[in-house]
């Protein structure tokens, strides 16, 4: 892990750990994904006949799904509960292990209706098979929670209906924490994370093993060793499935990857944490800042005696600041965890959107993808955090310049279209694969509130002006741009010197201050008052000062 951000600030760490965090598989029949397949399927199942195939007896199998779940449940004290739509299963789960720290193997069945697809036969009046079509419908699905003693809790759910789908949902802190406690590691943790580690570094070993290609055949014997015995039985006994030849192929549909920063002392890391959401969230255009309000005050140091414990699931009760930039379907997330940890994510909603595949032979490949993207992220982050502008540099943006056989012109911050397209760059420039002029031209607007006119041509044009500068190169032979790292660096400071420094000392000009500096103020005071208010307030100050020593007249 070498980004800019963990190595500025690498003296205040305890250390650092990547780990994939939640993993989404789904889990399907080849067989099941076609009308000719299906229909192949069930002649294999009742013996070469597809008389029987209709929308009834697929509702039959569907009900002796849900009678042999129950009974089941009912002969082996396994609880199940039929939950409503806006219950959090998870939250349901996460209790019941609370309480039942001895779990095993299947230990607990929610139900629940969600879409999913469903195949529907039509007949002809000769008893021939008109249409077998495929259609989304509310049926019920079964969530199995498992404990397993290599990966911890995991859960997989599926619907009772033919060609009964399945997801596989895992979380790799699980894994790491098995793993970890097999090997002597103490720690201690809360949730999904580590909020105490006596041995990062072992931790980190540990944790690197997930994105190893052995962790494909590891998640693959996983899924076989539950989905057929454990949830598929219901549905088809084992003769069943051996007949009709039903096996399950996986792809990966979600995936979560983590990089913890372990602090040593926690009220630096939250000042820094609070310090770069501030400074950046409007630079980056971050849509979702969101404050989950719990206890007024972080948590104290805990006795030394809790590292002790092998694994301890807690909730947070104190305020947590979510930072959040969205990139259609892939997400960036940093917040702080217990209360020296650190947390940033890259979140895959959908691992389709990163164009590697998602068979899960693509598992170690899907990881790397997601790390790059993590630490291209926070490398933005750090060079816009640490804004600069040489003089040479700023001399030399207004002056025409060259692109291969085209002149173009400079750059003129006191534009006001310069400045929009500026603050757009800055927005995208954290993409995981660039941006298009298109997609500019579209921020710019947002950013301008559409008081502009401009289109792809215009934004075109400016990109080729910030390439003669230096300040966003083409991504290789496509039609796609980037934004250099140093040039981050650039263009953050004019954005910054002209929108937070500038404007509000000329803003200032138009309301002076009373004759004595130190008179009560007029009016009521704002809520919040930060330690950059109090620079701007004695920047505005002194600058009246200059301003009368000059004799610049104010308006």
């Amino acid at each position: 892990m070498t980004d800019e951000l963990i190595a500025s600030y690498h003296e205040l760490l305890d250390g650092t750990y990547d780990c994939v965090d939640r993993i989404v598989l789904y889990a399907y029949n080849q067989l099941g994904g076609s009308a000719g397949g299906f229909r192949t399927w069930w002649r294999r199942l009742n013996g070469g006949s597809d008389e029987e195939l209709d929308t009834a007896h697929l509702m039959r199998l569907a009900g002796r799904f849900s009678r042999r779940v129950r009974a089941f449940a009912k002969a082996n004290a396994i609880p199940v509960i039929d939950c409503g739509r806006d219950e959090r299963k998870h939250k349901i789960a996460e209790q019941y292990v609370r309480e039942h720290p001895e779990a095993r193997g299947l230990f607990l069945i929610l139900v629940a209706r969600a879409v999913a697809s469903v195949w529907d036969v039509e007949r002809s009046r000769q008893g021939t098979i008109r249409n077998l079509a495929k259609k989304r419908a509310y049926v019920n699905h079964y969530s199995f929670h498992i404990m397993d003693p290599d990966w911890g809790h995991l859960t997989i759910k599926m619907s009772g209906h033919p060609p009964f789908g399945a997801q596989v949902l895992l979380n790799g802190h699980e894994y790491v924490a098995c793993q970890g406690a097999k090997r002597g590691l103490r720690f201690t943790k809360e949730g999904n994370c580590f909020t105490q580690v006596e041995d990062v570094a072992g931790l980190a070993r540990v944790a690197d093993t997930l994105s190893d290609p052995r962790a494909i055949g590891q998640l693959a014997q996983l899924c076989d060793r539950w989905i057929y015995t454990s949830c598929l039985c219901f549905a088809l006994d084992l003769a069943d499935q051996e007949r009709s030849g039903f096996r399950y192929a996986y792809s990966v549909y979600q995936m979560e990857d983590s990089r913890n920063l372990v602090f040593t002392n926690g009220a630096q890391m939250e000042q820094l944490f609070q310090d770069l959401v501030d400074r950046n969230r409007a630079r980056l255009d971050v849509r979702s800042l969101q404050t989950i309000f719990g206890a007024k005050q972080r948590p104290r140091s805990t006795d030394r005696g809790a590292r002790r414990l092998m694994v301890t699931v807690e909730t947070p009760v104190y305020d947590l600041t979510v930072f959040k930039l969205h990139f259609g379907r892939l997400t960036l997330k940093g917040y702080t965890k217990g209360e020296r940890v650190l947390r940033f994510e890259a979140i895959a909603h959908n691992a389709g959107a990163l164009r590697c595949g998602r068979v899960l032979a693509k598992f170690p490949t899907i990881v790397a993808q997601l790390r790059a993207i993590l630490g291209r992220a926070l490398d933005s982050l750090q060079w816009l955090d640490r804004a600069f502008i040489s003089d040479e540099t700023l001399e030399r943006l207004p002056t025409p310049t060259q692109v291969g056989t085209t002149r173009v012109g400079g750059i003129d911050i006191g534009k006001a279209r310069t400045r929009a397209v500026l603050t757009a760059v800055l927005a995208l420039a954290p993409a995981p694969d660039g941006f298009t002029a298109g997609e500019l031209a579209a921020k710019v607007q947002e950013v301008a509130g559409r008081v502009i006119d401009y289109g792809a041509r215009r934004a075109a044009y400016d990109l080729k002006k910030l390439r003669a500068k230096e300040l966003v190169s083409r991504l290789g032979r496509s039609r796609r741009y980037e934004v250099p790292a140093p040039a981050l660096r650039t263009i953050a400071a004019l954005v910054v010197l002209r929108e937070k420094v500038l404007k509000p000392l000329l803003a200032a000009l138009a309301n002076p201050l009373a004759p004595n500096p130190h008179a009560r103020r007029q009016g009521r005071p704002p809520k919040t008052w930060r330690r950059i208010d109090d620079h701007y307030q004695t920047l505005r100050i002194t600058m009246h000062a200059l301003l009368g020593e000059l004799h610049v007249a104010r308006a």
